[in-house]
């Protein structure tokens, strides 16, 4: 049995269930489900652009604070990230993301303290940022049932 905490929010737990071959389907204990699957399968993420994805949507909700104070709720943001696999060793050796803003309303002062307060913000809260930067270590168990 599992130990009690105080929290009375459980952890999410995440998963994949297979659905075909190098089909999958990702879901988590909140009901969010997310098609995952080759890269030549139409309507699926592939393993390595959900990784791309993650990062994006982790520097912007990073970055949503203070872009939110001076911009206002409704501003609009596009974050596009990229990078090529190195099949060889199986790796991205670089992502690149770019934050695509109207900040046509701020004078070139306030637009470049902006920026660099976003920098600072994503550089110390975005966990995907930081791991991947950091290298973490990945351990996988195989349990087999009887």
């Amino acid at each position: 049995m599992a130990e009690q905490t105080s929290d009375t929010t459980a952890p999410t737990s995440l998963w994949v269930e297979r659905t075909g071959t190098r089909r999958y389907t990702g879901r988590s204990s909140r009901g969010a489900e997310v098609l995952i699957g080759s890269e030549g399968v139409e309507g699926v993420f592939t393993p390595g652009e959900l990784l791309k994805i993650a990062l994006a949507a982790c520097s912007g909700m990073s970055s949503d604070f203070p872009l939110s104070r001076r911009l206002g709720d409704n501003y609009d943001a596009t974050i596009r990230v990229s990078g090529a696999a190195d099949r060889e060793n199986e790796v991205y050796p670089q992502l690149d993301e770019v934050l695509e803003l109207d900040l046509s309303e701020l004078d070139a002062d306030a637009q470049e303290r902006l920026v660099a307060l976003v920098e600072r913000s994503v550089d110390k809260v975005c966990t995907v940022g930081r791991t991947l930067k950091a290298g973490t270590k990945v351990t996988l168990t195989v349990q087999r049932e009887a």
